[in-house]
């Protein structure tokens, strides 16, 4: 049985390797074409003569601007390049003072700050405010919280009402309203 197997393997390995060599002979025979016409053509397109590039205008540097020294300033209002603007803005309506003290809270945005709760003293409402390291702060009317000099006007029992300055120009701000409300976390 096991000469039988060896025989027809021998066999079969006699008829495949003489139909392997024709069939790779017939496949590199297609890769020998003449490339005589292409070698022509080519030699052809190096012998023309070059074109002349055409002229180009030089470009023009664009105008440059000046750009204001504040480093206070906020970012995300627009800049004025006028000069005369800047000089004859004047400065009107309501204004952070800048010698008053930073107080704990206007470290943070006020949207990261939650009331807590509600405390009452002799007649003096404090409102408990948490700071987002979880930190409880007390707080009354006239304490500033939040980063666009947000002082307390108002506390009542769901809610701390603030009134903000936000920068409208370089040199103008305006009141906006906002508020700390206690909030579920359950």
């Amino acid at each position: 049985m096991g000469t039988d197997r060896h025989n027809r393997q021998s066999r079969l390995s006699g008829v495949a390797f003489p139909v392997t060599l024709i069939c790779s002979l017939t496949l590199l025979s297609g890769c020998s074409q003449e490339t005589a016409d292409l070698e022509r053509y080519i030699a052809e397109i190096k012998a023309r003569p070059a074109q002349p590039l055409e002229q180009f205008e030089e470009p023009e540097d664009p105008p440059s601007h000046v750009y204001p020294r504040d480093p206070d300033r906020d970012p995300f209002n627009q800049l004025s390049f006028r000069e005369e603007a800047r000089d004859t803005e004047v400065a009107s309506g309501p204004r952070p003072d800048p010698d008053r003290p930073r107080e704990t809270l206007e470290e943070y945005p006020l949207d990261s700050l939650r009331m807590s709760g509600l405390l009452e003293r002799e007649g003096e409402r404090f409102a408990l405010v948490r700071d987002p390291q979880g930190t409880v702060h007390r707080v009354r009317e006239g304490n500033y919280l939040g980063q666009n000099h947000g002082r307390i006007v108002e506390i009542s029992e769901r809610r701390v009402d603030v009134l903000e300055l936000v920068r409208t120009g370089e040199q103008s701000w305006t009141e906006r309203e906002a508020a700390l409300s206690v909030r579920d976390d359950r």
